[in-house]
């Protein structure tokens, strides 16, 4: 039998204008457990060359780079595969939602200590969402006023996750409450999503909320 191979670390790419503050983050990360930092980026345009070219799990992205917005380059970075974590010196309910809605897995604030951040990253790369608990709550709230109507009914087992979902549970929880494989929760989830017209828990969420879906 083979032996057993050590899980490999998450990929990053970060996406700093900042020298120092690249540094500071960039050799966090590099120490933190489960990360390595294949590439930095300091603009937009070179964070979509690196990822097009280093296909991450997570790409860590400052708010504020020099040709533009960073949560308007979400779902162009998206298109790999990877995850996009936003760093922002300010947060806000308004803010948090754009990036969820652009389909973006999270934000953390510049000012958070660093190992709140490689938190986030591992979270992000587990598939989870890193939004603060106030930000989360606020995110929600504005998803569920914009949501669309449900489609297919969900079956029950799909109801449950959901519910689990809503409760703030990880993927890993769902899997152990619900006594079922984590590829199964994912599956569960990818449907519940298509079922909903949502682009991330978060909207199904929302949705499901205002559909009444969730007592």
């Amino acid at each position: 039998m083979p032996s057993s191979a050590t899980t490999p670390p998450h990929r990053v790419v970060l996406v700093e204008d900042h020298d120092m503050v690249a540094e500071a983050i960039g050799l966090a990360l590099e120490q933190a457990a489960g990360i390595t930092v294949v590439a930095r980026a300091k603009s937009i345009a070179e964070a979509l060359a690196e990822t097009q070219r280093h296909k991450p799990d997570v790409v860590v992205l400052d708010r504020r780079l020099p040709d533009g917005d960073g949560i308007g380059a979400i779902a162009e970075l998206s298109t790999t595969g990877a995850r996009v974590l936003v760093l922002t010196g300010e947060a806000s309910a308004a803010v948090a939602t754009r990036v969820a809605e652009a389909g973006g897995a999270g934000l953390v604030l510049k000012s958070s200590r660093l190992e709140e951040l490689e938190a986030a990253v591992l979270q992000v790369a587990a598939g989870e969402v890193a939004f603060g608990p106030g930000l989360l709550a606020g995110v929600l709230d504005r998803l569920t006023g914009r949501a669309r109507g449900t489609g297919t009914p969900l079956t029950a087992r799909e109801q449950e996750t959901l519910v689990l979902l809503a409760g703030g549970a990880s993927t890993e929880e769902v899997s152990e409450r619900l006594g079922v494989t984590r590829n199964t929760v994912r599956n569960h989830v990818q449907r519940i999503l298509d079922k909903l017209g949502a682009r991330s828990k978060l909207e199904a969420v929302a949705i499901a909320r205002r559909e009444g879906l969730l007592d």
